[in-house]
């Protein structure tokens, strides 16, 4: 009898001491602000405005047509035939100065 009493707590102990573990996370904060810093990028020093993970803001209006890299997106018409830093691309017709057109027609 006796050891099937302390088979009993054993058993007992097995399965309930997990559940008393402490498995609690440590709390996180309350709130999901999101802080906003500004980001200088390329030659030019354009700053965006980043959030805390360095994706850019999509709630501010120079930020709609950038990708999550900082980089601008090539979807938009205005973006196209740029370079990486944002500066105009020179190879493409639509980026060079009207002298340098007019130079070539000569």
């Amino acid at each position: 009898m006796k050891n099937l009493r302390a088979f009993i707590l054993l058993a007992f102990m097995a399965f309930a001491a997990p559940a008393f573990a402490q498995t609690a996370t440590p709390a996180k904060p309350a709130t999901n602000k999101t802080t906003v810093a500004t980001k200088q990028t390329g030659k030019d020093k354009t700053s965006i405005k980043v959030k805390a993970d360095g994706t850019p803001d999509k709630r501010y209006s120079e930020n709609k047509k950038l990708k999550a890299d900082g980089t601008p997106d090539k979807r938009y018409s205005e973006n196209k035939n740029l370079k990486k830093d944002g500066t105009p691309d020179k190879r493409f017709k639509t980026s060079k100065a009207d002298s340098l057109k007019a130079a070539k027609k000569q």
